[in-house]
């Protein structure tokens, strides 16, 4: 059934809903999003991309891939990763509609304003995640080259409730977990303290998300930017 729609989406050369549609229903997750201070400044947004970009997300015809009994970082299976990148964009519309509403200045503009990172420079990089049981994630923050972290989930089985990302205050100490929701996002910039991870736990089916991050020009894989050659200005 993925197949046949991803063909069939393909085939019309066209997503369901626009880069515009998606620009209008992610400024208004943003407007109506939940901040909180603890253990560090995140938000959390729902109703992030129009259903039927979900829908036709959730329709890409990709494998999930075996974690082959390792797991604890995503670079261990760096061969398996997908990603919103330029071939996948000229392959399917609806990674091309999400790329190009995440390159709008209009998005770039407000996550600047509203999250207070900068991005001039920066590039954007979706990676579209699918997780299978014994897959877990040890605490980090994502300092670094990237500037900007949104993890946007997306399946839609009424198990994964409890498949939220989980949230460390100082010292790797576990505090929270943020809600798993389908079209429901965890937000922050990447700072000394942004320690988040994922508890090994059963994880039936597959978790499906987007990681979305912008990144600066010391990133290395330029094979996995949405647009390599077109920083955000």
């Amino acid at each position: 059934m993925r197949e046949s729609t991803a063909v069939k989406h393909s085939d019309a050369e066209v997503a369901k809903s626009s880069a515009e549609d998606i620009v209008r229903t992610f400024s208004q997750s943003v407007a109506t999003g939940d901040r909180s201070d603890q253990p560090y400044l995140h938000w959390v947004l729902r109703g992030c991309f129009p259903d039927d970009t979900i829908e036709d997300i959730l329709a890409l015809p990709f494998p999930a891939p075996s974690l082959e009994g390792v797991s604890g970082k995503r670079e261990l299976h760096n061969n398996t990763r997908r990603y919103f990148d330029a071939e996948n964009r000229k392959a399917f519309p609806v990674c091309e509609a999400v790329a190009e509403a995440f390159q709008d200045e209009r998005i770039t503009g407000l996550i600047e304003k509203t999250f207070g990172t900068k991005l001039d420079g920066t590039y954007l990089r979706i990676e579209f995640a699918q997780d299978t049981d014994g897959f877990w994630l040890e605490p980090h923050t994502d300092l670094g080259v990237k500037s900007f972290t949104m993890l946007l989930y997306l399946s839609r089985d009424e198990s994964h409730e409890n498949l939220g990302t989980d949230i460390y205050g100082p010292d790797k100490v576990h505090v929270g977990r943020s809600p798993f929701a389908s079209n429901a996002a965890m937000v922050f910039v990447p700072s000394d303290n942004t320690f988040h991870g994922f508890e090994k736990r059963p994880i039936p089916g597959v978790r499906v998300s987007l990681i979305i991050n912008y990144v600066t020009n010391e990133w290395r894989a330029r094979e996995q930017l949405a647009f390599p050659e077109a920083p955000i200005a």
